[in-house]
């Protein structure tokens, strides 16, 4: 099977505007979760999120912010520095065959922002006055488009859209892209920004987000007895990944190796997972299966976490059920402690975050982990980094999303380079 490798990052998190400071803010176990500052809150029952603090003007000129929504703009910075990373450049000076060159970008909700102030526009100001971009501004597709504009990728332009695991599924959909021969390079990954009134109250009616306004920070706890919701972040991952026949080709630095996916449904209910966990231990089977890894090779998971109360205890089981009795050799974090719950972006921040630990064999950790639920089965790296081992290393990242979508991605250390 031919091996895909990672060449180039991007990132742009509640963290950190780049890739290096969103990692060493894992590291850290720094949170980016704050209160909004914003007067459209002030009623809201939920006034918390993670939301990214950049002036994206260094790369979306003015007349372009106007005909994107936020979630085009901070896929573009972010695949601007991936590309950047992985040794290439734009233009003219692009050394990659426009009809080996693909795109796989995952957004679960995409321009909502735009369908609601265009609305409000409407109504407010008539007709007339709804621009005549919003279509393009507003369709899921756009991130995935415009990245596949900024690269002039002609090998295929692709917009998963599964809930919270849409950048894991583009992610693999990218990795497929290249293993039957239709690109030797591909620019991958999610972006989410929906950090607006309406989206907010829809998931504070479900139950769904924590309201620990008062300590934005100590929000996002999975695992933890006194967790009450997730908490809503924003951002964009990218991540180039070539075969890696193309990476030697052109001496390119090596991250590491996606070395196999696994999808799967629950087929049970449009939001809750199916309660024994099927699916997401089927996703995880199928992406050992397909990377030619045994349970006994997984020494780090980064999962889907997201700290709400059904969720985290079906995926601690699932994760103890695939494992069986290597489950105590394996490091399982949440990084969305720290970043709350991109949404659409969470897989590819996550797998961003998962191949950075294996690289420098130290796992994130799950910080406000006060009081762990008992009897989950796993373990978890606490509020601290915690060290990998020597040796080769292999991990999990999860991702699953409403509907029953579950992705299970498989990394290595495989074929890194300095």
């Amino acid at each position: 099977m031919t091996d895909v490798v990672i060449t180039g990052f991007g990132a742009i998190t509640p963290l950190g505007n780049t890739a290096p400071s969103t990692w060493q803010a894992l590291l850290d176990g720094r949170s980016g979760v704050r209160r909004i500052e914003a007067d459209w809150v002030e009623d809201l029952p939920v006034q918390i999120a993670g939301r990214v603090d950049a002036d994206l003007s260094p790369w979306i000129s003015r007349v372009e912010a106007r005909r994107m929504d936020r979630v085009s703009q901070l896929a573009l910075v972010a695949a601007h520095e991936a590309w950047a990373d992985a040794g290439l450049k734009l233009g003219e000076d692009n050394q990659i065959d426009p009809e080996r060159l693909g795109v796989s970008v995952g957004s679960g909700i995409g321009g909502l922002i735009t369908t609601l102030d265009q609305w409000d526009v409407q109504r407010e100001k008539g007709l007339r006055r709804v621009s005549p971009f919003t279509v393009p501004m507003l369709m899921a597709n756009a991130p995935a488009a415009h990245v596949g504009l900024l690269v002039n990728a002609k090998a295929g332009v692709h917009a998963p859209v599964s809930a919270c695991a849409s950048s894991n599924e583009a992610i693999a959909l990218g990795a497929n892209m290249l293993r039957l021969d239709e690109a030797d390079v591909v620019v991958v990954g999610g972006s989410e920004s929906v950090i607006h009134a309406m989206p907010i109250v829809a998931f504070a009616q479900m139950q769904a987000l924590s309201r620990r306004n008062d300590e934005p920070e100590r929000a996002s706890r999975p695992w933890d007895i006194d967790r009450d919701g997730f908490v809503i972040g924003e951002g964009a991952v990218m991540l180039v990944m070539e075969t890696l026949a193309s990476a030697k080709a052109r001496g390119a630095r090596i991250y590491g190796t996606l070395a196999g996916a696994g999808i799967s449904a629950d087929s049970h209910d449009i939001v809750q997972p199916e309660p024994t966990g099927a699916g997401q231990l089927s996703a995880m089977v199928k992406a050992l299966r397909n990377a030619g890894l045994a349970p006994s090779d997984i020494k780090h998971i980064n999962a889907h976490g997201t700290s709400t109360v059904q969720g985290d205890v079906t995926e601690a089981k699932s994760i103890a059920r695939a494992l069986g009795s290597s489950v105590d050799d394996a490091l399982v974090t949440s990084t969305k402690s720290m970043t709350g719950h991109l949404l659409g972006g969470a897989g590819a921040l996550e797998t961003f975050a998962t191949v950075m630990a294996l690289r420098n064999r130290v796992s994130p950790p799950t910080i406000n982990l006060d009081h762990e639920e008992p009897d989950l089965g796993i373990q978890i790296a606490g509020n601290v980094s915690h060290p990998l081992p020597d040796g080769p290393l292999a991990a999990l990242n999860n991702s699953f999303g409403f509907g029953g979508h579950n992705v299970a991605l498989a990394l290595t250390n495989d074929n890194m380079t300095e």
